[in-house]
């Protein structure tokens, strides 16, 4: 990614999170490169994931599109009966 100086001073925030998720970003001045923001070497590498290990996933019930018993519904809707 290549900025211009004046952008970097309003968004260096946001370039250092480029940066730690591992890009490179070019400083230019009057369209010049003038410096890089690069990962630092001493920065721990992110882990990566392994496939399968459902590490972070959730679990969906499977009957989450089910549809409502008549009690279930009665209890929502707040009444006490509904007319069969």
């Amino acid at each position: 990614m290549e900025v211009t100086a004046a952008y970097a001073k309003a968004n260096l925030p946001e370039l250092l999170k480029a940066v730690q998720n591992g890009e490179t970003v070019t400083i230019s001045r009057y369209s010049k490169p003038v410096a890089d923001l690069v990962p630092s070497a001493k920065m721990a590498p992110r882990p990566v994931p392994k496939f399968g290990t459902g590490k972070g996933v959730r679990i969906v019930d499977p009957n989450w599109a089910r549809a409502m018993t008549r009690k279930e519904l009665e209890r929502w809707l707040g009444t006490e009966t509904l007319t069969k």
